[in-house]
C-alpha cells in the first residue's frame, strides 16, 4: 500500500502547483471536531495509510510529514514505510506543533491551503500572518468514491435513563444565554448536540451520534440534520417524528447558513466554540452576525453533561454489572480455550463482543477492541487484524482494553491477563502499574483539585523505578455517548478543570517495552463527596468497573499493606456483586480467582 500513499501524496502536490499553494493540511477530523470521523472524513487514513485517531499531515513541495501522539508512534513508524511521509512527535518535550513548523519553514510568508470544515476555528488563528486558503472537500477531486455523509435511524432516550428532559435542557441553556447576554448558541459538537436533544443513532462507529448542528435561540431550536432531500432514508425520517414538536424544528443539514440568517435579527450575539466550530462555517457565522457579535467561549454543555446526575449514576452502575458479567465470562472462556487449543486475538475479541452482544439493551462497542497478546500489546491502540493476528500463548501476557454502548450507559475496561509463566520482568512492571491504578483509586482530594495535579498518584510507583508511559491516566466517559469526552481528564498536560462530584473518568496507568509486553490496568471511577473538616471540603473516587484483577502476575514483594488490603477488597467485592448471576462452574472459578492475597 506504500507506493499507492506516495502516489496520494504527489497528487496533492499537483493540486497544490496547480493553485500555488505552499502547503496543504489535512485534519484527521470532521466539520464537527469528532475524535473518531466517519469514514467520508478518515482524510489522513486515505492519503497516508495511518489508522490512527488522532493525526494530521502537513504536505509540501519537498517534505510531507503526520504529526501524532506518544499512543501511536510505533504505529506511525510502521504504516508510513514506503509513503514518504515523515513521523512528527507530539506531547514529547522537544515537540514542534503544526503552526510552528509551518513558520519555521516559510519565514517569509507563505499560502496554506485547508479545508476549512475539518479545521476548528480556533486553531486557524494560530497560522497567523500565513495567507490561508479555504478550500472545503479539497480532496474531492482526487478521492474516487469518496463516502457520502452516513444517515442512520435515530432514537430518543427517555428521562428514565437520563435524568432530565430534553425541554429542561434547552431550558437551562436558554438561561445560559440570558446571563452571558446572547441572542442564540449554535452547538456543532456532536455529542453535546446528542446530549441536549436526547438523541441518539449510529452516523459515526462506536460513537452514538447524529451528524447535525444545532441552533437554540429564546424563540426557536433549529435541528440541522440530513433530511429526505440529502438522501436518508425512510427509516431515518420516520424517527424524526419523535424529536420534530413546536419546541425542535428539523432542517436541512445542507442549510445551516440560510436557517441562520432567518432566526437572526439585526444586532442579535451569538455564542459558539471555537474548539469546535469549523474554519469554513466560522468565517460564515462572523459575515453574518459580525466580529463585534460573535461571542467565543468554551460551551458550557460539555460540563454540563459531564456532571452525571442520580439516574445517570444508577444507569451506570446496572451498566457496569452487566458489562462485569460478560468480562467474566469472557475471561473463563480464554482461560479454558488456550489450554485447549489455539486461540488468536482476532477470535478473543470477537468472542468478547458476542457476550456483550447478549445483554439486553447493547448497542454496540464503545470503541473498537483492542486484542494484544505479548509485544503487541506494547502498541497502545493496537488494530487487531482480522487476518493473520498473533496466536494468544500459554505464557506471557495478553491485553484487552474494550468497552460497550448500552441503552443504559457506556463502559470501558483494560484488563492485563497473564496466559501462564510470566518473566520476573513481566510480574514487576504488571505490579509497579497495578500499584499506579490502585493509588489514583485510593486518592482524596481538597474540592477544587484539577486532575493534573494528581496525575503524579498513578505515576508515582513507576517513576521510582525510572519507568513512565506517554499517555494521559484518565479520560471523561459520557453516558451512552463518547468514550472519550471532557472537559476533565487526568493527566500531565495542564488542564485547569476541577473533578466534580457526579464525574466519571478512567484510571488506566500503564507500561509499554517494543517488542515485548504492554502492560494496561483500567477501571472507571466515579467521583464523590468525601467529607469536610476545617481544613475545607474533599473528595473521592468510587469504582464503577466490576472484573477481578488477577493476582498471579504479582510482585508480592513491591505491594504494600494498603494496596493489598484495596486489592483484596475489590476482587472480593467483584465476586459477592457478580457471583450470584454467574453459572456455577463460571462462579467456582471466579472464587478462586479473587482469593485473597496475603
Amino acid at each position: 500500500m506504500s507506493a499507492l500513499h506516495l502516489k496520494r501524496v504527489e497528487a496533492v502536490r499537483e493540486l497544490m502547483a496547480d493553485n500555488g499553494w505552499d502547503a496543504v493540511i489535512i485534519s484527521g477530523t470532521d466539520p464537527h471536531s469528532s475524535e473518531y470521523p466517519a469514514p467520508r472524513w478518515k482524510q489522513v487514513e486515505w492519503v497516508s495509510g495511518f489508522t490512527g485517531e488522532a493525526g494530521d499531515i502537513v504536505i509540501t513541495m519537498d517534505h510531507a510529514g503526520l504529526w501524532t501522539d506518544t499512543r501511536y508512534f510505533i504505529q506511525a513508524l510502521e504504516q508510513l514505510q514506503g509513503s514518504g511521509i515523515e513521523l512528527h512527535k507530539m506531547r514529547v518535550p522537544e515537540q514542534v506543533s503544526i503552526p510552528e513548523w509551518l513558520h519555521l519553514t516559510f519565514p517569509d510568508g507563505g499560502v496554506v491551503a485547508v479545508d476549512g470544515l475539518c479545521q476548528s476555528f480556533g486553531a486557524m488563528s494560530e497560522l497567523a500572518p500565513l495567507s490561508i486558503v479555504d478550500m472545503p472537500d479539497m480532496l474531492d477531486g482526487l478521492w474516487e468514491e469518496r463516502p457520502l455523509i452516513p444517515c442512520t435511524p435515530i432514537e430518543t432516550v427517555g428521562e428514565e435513563q437520563v435524568g432530565e428532559s430534553r425541554a429542561d435542557k434547552i431550558s437551562w441553556l436558554r438561561k445560559f444565554l440570558l446571563q452571558n447576554e446572547c441572542d442564540a448558541c449554535l452547538l456543532t459538537s456532536l455529542d453535546e448536540i446528542a446530549w441536549l436533544l436526547n438523541v441518539r443513532a449510529n452516523d459515526i462507529e462506536y460513537n452514538p451520534y447524529v451528524i447535525s448542528y444545532l441552533l437554540v435561540t429564546q424563540e426557536c431550536v433549529k435541528w440541522f440534520v440530513l433530511k429526505e432531500d440529502d438522501g436518508a432514508d425512510e427509516d431515518t425520517i420516520d424517527s424524526f417524528d419523535d424529536i420534530s414538536s413546536d419546541e425542535v424544528e428539523i432542517c436541512s443539514y445542507g442549510e445551516l447558513l440560510d436557517g441562520l440568517s432567518v432566526a437572526r435579527t439585526e444586532g442579535d450575539r451569538i455564542f459558539v466554540d471555537p474548539s469546535t466550530l469549523s474554519y469554513t462555517v466560522g468565517k460564515q457565522v462572523s459575515d453574518l452576525y459580525g466580529d463585534e457579535n460573535l461571542v467565543q467561549g468554551a460551551s458550557p454543555v460539555k460540563l454540563r453533561k459531564a456532571v452525571k446526575n442520580e439516574t445517570e449514576i444508577a444507569c451506570m452502575r446496572e451498566a457496569h454489572f452487566e458489562d462485569g458479567l460478560a468480562m467474566e465470562q469472557f475471561l473463563f472462556w480464554l482461560e479454558k480455550e488456550v489450554s485447549q487449543r489455539v486461540v488468536t486475538e482476532w477470535e478473543a475479541s470477537e468472542k468478547l463482543t458476542s457476550f456483550r452482544a447478549a445483554i439486553p439493551g447493547y448497542r454496540g462497542n464503545s470503541f473498537e477492541n483492542i486484542s494484544a497478546y505479548g509485544k503487541n500489546a506494547a502498541l497502545p491502540h493496537y488494530c487487531t487484524p482480522a487476518v493473520g493476528s498473533a496466536e494468544i500463548q500459554r505464557h506471557g501476557l495478553y491485553l484487552v482494553d474494550s468497552g460497550g454502548q448500552y441503552i443504559f450507559g457506556t463502559t470501558d475496561i483494560t484488563r492485563t491477563v497473564p496466559m501462564g509463566p510470566c518473566t520476573a520482568l513481566e510480574k514487576e512492571d504488571y505490579t509497579l502499574v497495578l500499584k499506579g491504578m490502585i493509588q489514583l483509586a485510593m486518592a482524596v482530594f481538597p474540592k477544587g483539585t484539577a486532575g493534573c495535579q494528581i496525575d503524579a498518584a498513578a505515576r508515582m510507583p513507576l517513576w521510582r523505578a525510572r519507568r513512565n508511559f506517554g499517555h494521559g491516566t484518565g479520560h471523561g466517559i459520557g453516558f451512552y455517548l463518547g468514550v472519550h469526552e471532557g472537559p476533565q481528564d487526568i493527566r500531565q498536560n495542564f488542564n485547569r478543570q476541577a473533578l466534580l462530584p457526579g464525574m466519571i473518568q478512567s484510571d488506566e496507568p500503564g507500561l509499554y517495552r517494543e517488542g515485548m509486553h504492554g502492560i494496561r490496568h483500567e477501571n472507571l471511577v466515579l467521583c464523590k463527596e468525601a467529607g469536610s473538616s476545617e481544613f475545607g471540603e474533599f473528595l473521592e473516587f468510587e469504582t464503577l468497573t466490576l472484573c477481578h484483577i488477577d493476582t498471579s502476575a504479582i510482585d508480592r514483594d513491591l505491594m504494600n499493606q494498603e494496596e493489598l488490603d484495596w486489592l483484596n477488597a475489590y476482587n472480593d467485592r467483584v465476586y459477592e456483586t457478580l457471583g450470584p448471576a454467574l453459572n456455577p462452574e463460571i462462579r467456582t472459578w471466579l472464587r478462586a480467582k479473587t482469593s485473597m492475597i496475603l
